[in-house]
C-alpha cells in the first residue's frame, strides 16, 4: 500500500491515528483503512491511497449533477475514485461508491492532464461526482487548481459529512457545489446511512455564510421513509430560514438498488408534491429531477414569473435571460452562475478515456 501524504489527522495516546476528515473520526493502526476505504494509515500518518486514479470519465451536461443555475447547457467532465464515507442503504453508484477494489481505478491521470483534457474536449467544468470528493479531497483539490489555470471551474456533488478544517480548505477551491440532503431526521441518517444530520446541516451553512461557493441542494426522495409532507414542510422551511430563498432545491426520483430493493419507484406525483411544499414556504427556485416534468424542471423568474429556463429533463428548450442572467421580461438578476449564451450540449453522455488522449 502507498498513497499520497494528507494532513488532516492526529496521533491518538494509544499509538492509534485519528481521521479528521469527516465525522466517523476512524482510528487507525498501521496498515488500517478507514470506513472510506481509500484513506489509510501507513506508517505515522494517513495517506490518500487513490490519488491519480478514476473510476472512469464522462462528459455530461451539467444539469445531471444537478446544477440548474450554473453554466446551463454546458458540458462537465465528470469523474469519481472509489468509496464512501457514508452507506447509504439506498445508493445509486454503489458498484463504485461501495467498491473495494482497485480494479475499479482502471483511469489514471494527474490533475494537468484531467486539466488538458477538460480544454480539449470543451468542458466549461470538471465534477467530483459519483462517489464523494470528500474522501479524495488533495487529488479533488488539486484537480481544481489545475483547471483553473485554464479557465474551468471546479464542481462538487457532495452528501457534504464533513468536519469544519478540511471543509474549509477544500470549499476554498470549488466554485460550485451540489449537497445531497437525503432527509431531514437523524433516525434516517442513522439508520439508512450511517451518519448524522447535524454535520450535514453545517456544510449547508457554511457555504450560505462562509463561502462565494454556488451550491444547489438535492432531495432523493424516497417511498415511505423521507416523503412526508411533515418532512419536507420541515426541510424546505429550514432551507428558507436558515439559507435564504434563493438556493434551489432539486426533488429527485427514486428506482430500488443496492441494499435497497423493496422500495417501489418514486410516483411523478411525490416529486410535484414537495416541489409544491417548497414553492408555498418560500424556496423560490424548486425543481422535479430523474423525470420528463417541463414545468418541474423548468426556471421561472421570481419576480415576473416568466418562463426563464425551459427544460425537459436535461434538455434545454426556450431561454431568456440575457448575457449577465437578467430576465429578458422585467431585467430581475437570476441568482447563479450565468456566462454569456447557454450550451447545448443537451442530453448527450460521452464517456472518455483520458489515457487514449494524451
Amino acid at each position: 500500500m502507498s498513497g499520497v501524504a494528507t494532513k488532516h489527522w492526529h496521533r491518538l495516546d494509544d499509538g492509534r491515528v485519528q481521521c479528521d476528515v469527516c465525522p466517523r473520526a476512524c482510528k487507525l493502526r498501521d496498515g488500517q483503512r478507514g470506513m472510506c476505504f481509500v484513506r489509510a494509515r501507513e506508517g505515522e500518518g494517513i495517506v490518500l491511497t487513490t490519488y491519480g486514479r478514476s473510476s472512469g470519465f464522462c462528459v455530461d451536461p451539467i444539469e445531471k449533477k444537478p446544477l440548474a443555475h450554473f453554466l446551463p447547457g454546458t458540458p462537465v467532465l465528470s469523474f469519481g475514485t472509489a468509496g464512501c464515507n457514508l452507506c447509504c442503504r439506498f445508493c445509486q453508484n454503489w458498484d463504485i461508491s461501495k467498491s473495494r477494489e482497485f480494479d475499479t481505478l482502471a483511469d489514471a491521470a494527474t490533475p494537468e492532464a484531467i486539466a488538458r483534457a477538460a480544454e480539449r474536449l470543451g468542458c466549461a467544468s470538471v465534477a467530483f461526482t459519483y462517489n464523494d470528493p470528500v474522501i479524495f479531497m488533495e487529488y479533488a483539490m488539486d484537480v481544481a487548481d489545475a483547471c483553473h489555470a485554464r479557465g474551468i471551474k471546479a464542481v462538487a456533488v457532495t452528501a457534504g459529512y464533513m468536519c469544519a478544517s478540511p471543509r474549509a480548505e477544500f470549499y476554498a477551491h470549488m466554485d460550485a457545489a451540489n449537497v445531497d440532503l437525503k432527509a431531514f431526521t437523524e433516525r434516517f441518517y442513522a439508520q439508512t446511512c450511517s451518519g448524522h444530520l447535524q454535520a450535514v446541516l453545517d456544510t449547508l451553512v457554511y457555504l450560505r455564510r462562509e463561502t462565494d461557493v454556488w451550491f444547489e441542494i438535492t432531495n432523493l426522495l424516497i417511498p415511505g421513509l423521507n416523503d412526508s409532507d411533515e418532512e419536507l414542510d420541515r426541510m424546505t422551511g429550514w432551507v428558507v430560514d436558515e439559507l435564504g430563498p434563493d438556493v434551489p432545491m432539486h426533488f429527485t426520483a427514486f428506482h430500488p438498488d443496492y441494499k435497497m430493493l423493496d422500495r417501489p419507484s418514486t410516483p411523478a406525483g411525490t416529486l410535484s408534491r414537495a416541489r409544491a411544499i417548497a414553492l408555498r414556504n418560500g424556496v423560490r427556485f424548486a425543481y422535479t429531477g430523474n423525470v420528463h416534468d417541463r414545468e418541474g424542471g423548468s426556471t421561472y423568474c421570481a419576480e415576473c414569473g416568466a418562463r426563464v429556463i425551459e427544460r425537459d429533463w436535461y434538455t434545454l428548450g426556450r431561454y431568456a435571460l440575457d448575457f449577465d442572467g437578467r430576465c429578458q421580461e422585467c431585467g430581475a438578476r437570476m441568482p447563479g452562475v450565468f456566462a454569456g449564451r447557454p450550451g447545448n450540449w443537451g442530453r448527450r453522455r460521452l464517456p472518455v478515456r483520458l489515457l487514449a488522449m494524451e
